[in-house]
C-alpha cells in the first residue's frame, strides 16, 4: 500500500463529484450587477461571459477519485490523470465561498475553480491524501 492511500477505501471504488453551479452563477450574477453602473459594458459581458463559460464547464466536466489517480474528464472523455503519489500538497482557498482547489505536484502546480460538491471534494481529498494538506497558518505571503 502507498503512502498516499487510505485503508478506508477498496483499491476499486472510484467516487465522481456531483457538479455545484456556485461558482459560475455567483460570478455570472456579479458581471449582471455591473450592468447598470455608468462604466462602459465591457468589463461586465466579460465577466457574464466567464461566468457562463465556468457553469458550462460546470456541468461538463467530471473529477474522478480513483485510489490512485484524481481523473479530470469532460462528457466522458478522460483529459488529464493526476496521480496521487506525485502529489506534494494541496490546500482549498476561500472555502467559504466557492473556493479555489490548489495542489502541487512534482512537476508543476495547479489551481481548479471549485465547480464541484465542496464539501464531498474536501472529504475525498482528506481520505485520499489527506497527510499533504496544507493549513492556513503554513501558507507565506509572497514578499
Amino acid at each position: 500500500m502507498s503512502p498516499n492511500s487510505s485503508p478506508q477505501f477498496k483499491n476499486s471504488e472510484s467516487i465522481t463529484l456531483k457538479p455545484a453551479p456556485r461558482l459560475p452563477l455567483l460570478i455570472t450574477a456579479f458581471g449582471i450587477a455591473l450592468l447598470p453602473l455608468p462604466i462602459y459594458p465591457w468589463p461586465s459581458i466579460v465577466i457574464i461571459s466567464f461566468g457562463l463559460f465556468l457553469l458550462l464547464q460546470a456541468f461538463t466536466l467530471r473529477l474522478e477519485f480513483t485510489s490512485q489517480d484524481l481523473v479530470v474528464s469532460q462528457l466522458d472523455k478522460e483529459i488529464r490523470r493526476f496521480p496521487f503519489k506525485s502529489w506534494l500538497a494541496w490546500r482549498i482557498f476561500l472555502p467559504g465561498l466557492p473556493g479555489i482547489l490548489y495542489f502541487r505536484e512534482e512537476a508543476s502546480p495547479h489551481l481548479l475553480p471549485i465547480l464541484f460538491d465542496p464539501e464531498m471534494l474536501k472529504e475525498q481529498l482528506r481520505l485520499r491524501v489527506g497527510q499533504l494538506e496544507v493549513p492556513q497558518e503554513k501558507i507565506k505571503p509572497l514578499s
